[in-house]
């Protein structure tokens, strides 16, 4: 595979799973936590959120969690990226 093709893969990957957290974030203000979209998506990010809840604690009413793994997905698609491009 071509490193650009890579690069595109991971830029893809990491924008859908944005756009995923960015939506179980907003759908968790606007449905109740038993509607079946609020469901799958709460599937996919809460494996990634949980681990962030038990080490940042919550602020009063904020859980700043979802902040946190957008930076982290950012942070991780642009090591790999940086990698990719001084291998190529």
């Amino acid at each position: 595979m071509d490193f650009s093709a890579m690069i595109l893969l991971i830029r893809l990957v990491s924008n859908i799973f944005t756009w995923i957290v960015i939506g179980s974030v907003l759908l968790s203000f606007f449905l109740p936590p038993y509607h079946p979209v609020r469901e799958a998506l709460d599937r996919i990010v809460d494996p990634f959120l949980n681990p962030i809840r038990r080490i940042v604690p919550m602020a009063g009413m904020f859980d700043f969690s979802p902040l946190i793994l957008l930076f982290a997905i950012e942070l991780v698609s642009r090591i790999l990226i940086a990698i990719l491009l001084s291998l190529s």
